[in-house]
């Protein structure tokens, strides 16, 4: 065993880690699997706090608030505050924001949590009606999936109305013996109805995100 060698790399590690000042780290399927929390994901978050490093957490999983993201990190004994979290339907709010401010109707096909965050953030979430037209659709990963809203959503998207998705994930980790169908394959199924894919997707590796 050469211990010089493995001296020189711890060595050179540590310099590396004082260089890190802050750290973006994912969430699902990264330091919890569904309710399960990775055995090494405490250990590595005080780590990175003895070690002078900030983190903040950043998902594609559009189906949670941030206040519901902070009640799931509790509940897993991961203290967080608000502004440590970012989500991608978060970022689609920004992205509206700063790229589309005329736009404030929007059809959102999401979960209950994911509209109040819309609304929260001063957009009007239009009702299921031929006659309640928005400026724009919202697709996210909708957990609460209502085929009549599915339907709403081809129909302005097929329209020509600006679509946004809010993350280009397929499906979504999960420890459970199931399979999350997650936005992606929601704006796959809107496709091939359509014939459109989205404007704009937000959310990782998309740099806006």
């Amino acid at each position: 065993m050469n211990t010089t060698n493995d001296a020189e790399m711890k060595s050179g590690l540590k310099k590396k880690l004082k260089e890190i000042k802050h750290i973006a780290l994912d969430m699902d399927g990264t330091i919890y699997n569904g309710d399960t929390l990775f055995s090494f994901t405490v250990d590595f978050l005080d780590k990175m706090k003895n070690n002078g490093i900030g983190y903040s957490f950043l998902t594609n999983n559009s189906s949670k608030s941030r206040l519901d993201y902070l009640r799931h990190l509790d509940n897993m004994g991961i203290p967080a505050s608000a502004d440590e979290i970012y989500t991608s339907g978060q970022a689609t709010i920004d992205y509206l924001r700063f790229n589309h401010p005329e736009m404030k109707r929007l059809f959102i096909l999401g979960t209950p949590s994911l509209i109040r965050e819309f609304e929260e953030a001063g957009f009007i979430s239009v009702s299921d009606s031929p006659d309640d037209m928005p400026d724009a659709v919202i697709v996210g990963f909708d957990t609460s999936l209502a085929y009549p809203r599915l339907c709403r959503a081809a129909w302005w998207i097929q329209q020509g109305l600006t679509y946004i998705a809010t993350n280009p994930d397929k499906v979504c980790p999960t420890n459970l013996p199931t399979v999350l169908v997650e936005c992606g394959s929601i704006c796959s199924g809107l496709e091939k109805a359509t014939g459109r894919m989205p404007d704009v997707v937000i959310g990782k590796p998309d740099p806006r995100m």
